[in-house]
């Protein structure tokens, strides 16, 4: 998608966000995390996220920290958010495990990655809040 105009990133509706992550956020971090970790670090994942403090990052930092691409306006799950955003809703921060950059690992969105996207296509600039843990011990000394 090409990057809007100031005119446009005028009239574009901003996001707005709640304080804290939905609650079906954090079974839906546990559910992708499983798929990359054993049962215990995802566990205590889970657990660390829910006690993190909000912080705020910008929507092209996230994307480039996690390496992943962004999705145009029209996927799916992206469109919804867009259209939740639209209608005045709140989207739900965004749940983060750190990388390790001394072992070239990226950024895991442990949940939002979607949210991510719609923010970015609003303002690449945006300030989203995130919970962001460090990655477990064990996992980052065996790479």
């Amino acid at each position: 998608m090409a990057k809007h105009d100031k005119h446009t990133q005028a009239r574009a509706p901003r996001e707005h966000w709640k304080e804290e992550p939905d609650d079906h956020d954090y079974p839906a971090a546990e559910s992708y995390l499983s798929l990359l970790l054993g049962e215990v670090d995802v566990r205590r994942l889970v657990e660390a996220l829910q006690g993190a403090s909000i912080v705020h990052r910008k929507a092209k930092d996230l994307l480039r920290a996690s390496r992943l691409p962004l999705l145009d306006a029209d996927d799916p799950h992206v469109a919804i958010d867009l259209a939740k955003v639209r209608s005045g809703k709140r989207l739900s921060p965004v749940l983060i495990v750190r990388g390790t950059l001394a072992n070239d690992v990226a950024m895991t969105v442990a949940d939002g990655y979607h949210r991510i996207c719609a923010s970015y296509h609003l303002d690449e600039d945006a300030d989203i809040p995130i919970r962001i843990v460090g990655p477990p011990a064990r996992a980052a000394s065996r790479r």
